[in-house]
């Protein structure tokens, strides 16, 4: 009997253009929330405020993996 839920083996080679990619949506994310909070009443203004700052934290960890990503990609891992 055949296994066919082989998992897809690892394909690191557009892991740090795929990172920014995502660093650019989460920053666009961030201004459109921030633009609709003129429309928000207080409790909802906080909830965005909370948000953006997850995402704030999001971006610097994606900032992190592109660094580690380009440096394996420097040093010929990927």
């Amino acid at each position: 009997m055949t296994n066919h839920n082989k998992p897809k083996p690892d394909d690191r080679s557009n892991n740090v253009e795929r990172l920014q990619t995502m660093v650019q949506n989460t920053i666009k994310n961030i201004h459109e929330a921030e633009a609709s909070m003129e429309f928000a009443g207080p409790e909802e203004r906080e909830k965005i405020k909370a948000k953006n700052e997850r995402r704030k934290k999001a971006i610097e960890g994606f900032r992190e993996e592109i660094k580690d990503e380009a440096a394996a990609r420097k040093r010929g891992e990927v």
